[in-house]
């Protein structure tokens, strides 16, 4: 928080004003995983559902146990077909050894992120919130997020936000990133 207030006083302001923001982190990498691609697309509040009905009603978020459900089970739980299919389809991917997921831990940012957008529908963001959640890496600030966009338009009071302006404030934040991803997410809901 220091940090990023020396490098950046507009946002210094925030950080003042907000005080210090805890973050959710889901370290079981799968569990982390799954809850990323329910996450696609909708609300943080309708993925908690979600979220909240899978482990009633198929139990623990394992590959093990998913694996074992049919993509029509996932999918009662309020997904789309196509996210019941990709859960499923990880699940077995990680079962049977084709991806280990502890291996994570240990790579580089872009390594992670290009094994996991190899399974079934896991893109780059899917794969930077795991960075961020999961493997608790210091400097994520995802493109792909429009609230992490959304809050930076509002912090810098801007009509239109282009790549270039966006990847100038990460050089700012770097090497701490995700903790300005934390507070652009909450200033983009102000």
């Amino acid at each position: 928080m220091e940090y990023l207030s020396q490098a950046d006083p507009i946002l210094g302001q925030a950080i003042t004003r907000l005080g210090k923001l805890e973050r959710k982190v889901m370290p079981d990498m799968f569990s982390a995983l799954v809850y990323a691609v329910i996450g696609q697309l909708i609300s943080a509040k309708a993925a908690g559902t979600v979220w909240g009905r899978m482990q009633r009603e198929l139990g623990e978020i394992t590959s093990g146990n998913l694996s074992g459900y049919t993509a029509e089970q996932i999918q009662s739980c309020g997904i789309t077909r196509r996210k019941a299919i990709n859960i499923r389809q990880i699940a077995r991917t990680i079962e049977q050894g084709e991806l280990s997921l502890d291996e994570l831990h240990s790579l580089p940012d872009e390594e992670v992120i290009a094994r996991l957008t190899s399974l079934p529908g896991v893109g780059r963001w899917t794969a930077e919130m795991l960075l961020l959640h999961a493997l608790q890496r210091p400097d994520v600030v995802s493109w792909g997020d429009i609230a992490i966009r959304r809050g930076m338009k509002k912090l810098y009071q801007l009509d239109q936000l282009d790549k270039a302006q966006f990847n100038r404030y990460c050089e700012k934040y770097a090497p701490v990133g995700s903790v300005a991803s934390i507070y652009l997410w909450v200033i983009s809901f102000e």
